[in-house]
């Protein structure tokens, strides 16, 4: 949301990091007070309160309950991108006054159908990110890319599959809330939607083929029937988190990995992995050149880090003979 959101953040609650620099902090150029509450908060005049964590389930913990009780009593409205529901709560509901509103991000979408493989029809070009493990930066590099095409002109859409991403571009698929029975078709309505209109999408991964817990990648497989993917990967990682008993295979071999899944032995067309988008937010900037060159020199694709270098590389290998399917 600091990064990408075009709304105006007046203030950001974190009680461990209070009046903190937001740029010093995360990087991102941004001058918004740090505070240690909701009391605090409401001196800067907010109109609604974003529950801007990922916690592992998507349940908020039971401290932060007393405070977004505190917003809504104090007319907040409520962006809630958690697995629990607070629209209906029984502790919320009461307390929401004419024009109060709660968005519960991640609710299904009504009318749901099963996936058809429908957007392989679609004309225009369709770019997935893929990841070696969950919260790399897959929305991160679809964000850029969307942006980098907007610069040159073309009709572009970023397609958000995730409650921050959703939160950001106000639309999209929230998919860990559709029953996995419908997640390909999920996938595959908002895209046909958006590909009518659009000369080239972004679509927002989920997850990682690698990852023992993840149930969201070969749905966006299948429902965005990718004309190309970009492979993200968080440099240095050697083993997915918090599976230390799982290793990342080399690089080149996931990028063979996902061009296997998504082609599935030639049933559908081919979406060749154009680029590889590395996170080096943690290196300093000549590891990240290090690390960039030596993943090129690994995989023979073109890389950079698309959040820190921009995302330009990337496009022109996407466009790179590309002809719209």
């Amino acid at each position: 949301m600091l990064r990408y959101s075009e709304a105006h953040i007046v203030a950001v609650i974190d009680s461990e990091c209070a009046g903190g620099s937001i740029p010093a902090l995360t990087g991102i150029p941004r001058g918004v007070p740090i505070v240690a509450s909701l009391r605090e908060a409401l001196r800067y005049q907010p109109q609604i309160l974003v529950t801007g964590i990922a916690p592992p389930g998507g349940a908020l913990p039971e401290a932060w309950w007393q405070e977004v009780k505190e917003a809504v009593a104090a007319g907040l409205c409520i962006a809630n991108g958690l697995h629990t529901p607070m629209a209906e709560h029984p502790e919320i509901k009461p307390l929401l006054r004419e024009g109060q509103w709660v968005w519960d991000i991640r609710r299904e979408p009504p009318n749901l159908k099963l996936g058809s493989g429908a957007a392989r029809e679609l004309s225009c070009l369709r770019v997935l990110t893929v990841g070696t493990d969950m919260a790399i930066g897959k929305m991160s590099a679809a964000i850029e890319l969307h942006r980098a095409a907007k610069r040159h002109g073309m009709r572009s859409a970023f397609v958000a599959s995730g409650q921050t991403g959703i939160m950001i571009a106000g639309d999209g698929v929230p998919l860990d809330a559709v029953r996995v029975d419908f997640a390909a078709g999920a996938v595959e309505e908002v895209v046909l939607r958006y590909g009518r209109e659009h000369e080239i999408l972004f679509i927002e991964g989920q997850g990682s083929l690698l990852n023992p817990a993840s149930t969201a990648t070969l749905p966006l497989i299948r429902g965005s029937q990718p004309t190309h993917q970009i492979l993200v990967h968080r440099a240095g990682q050697t083993h997915i988190r918090n599976y230390p008993h799982v290793p990342i295979p080399p690089l080149s071999e996931v990028v063979r990995l996902y061009e296997m899944v998504a082609s599935a032995a030639g049933a559908f067309v081919p979406a060749p992995v154009a680029g590889i988008a590395l996170n080096t937010a943690h290196l300093s900037d000549a590891e990240a050149q290090a690390a960039i060159a030596q993943v090129e020199a690994q995989t023979g694709l073109p890389c950079t880090d698309a959040v820190r270098y921009g995302a330009e590389k990337l496009l022109e290998a996407v466009l790179k003979d590309s002809k719209p399917v």
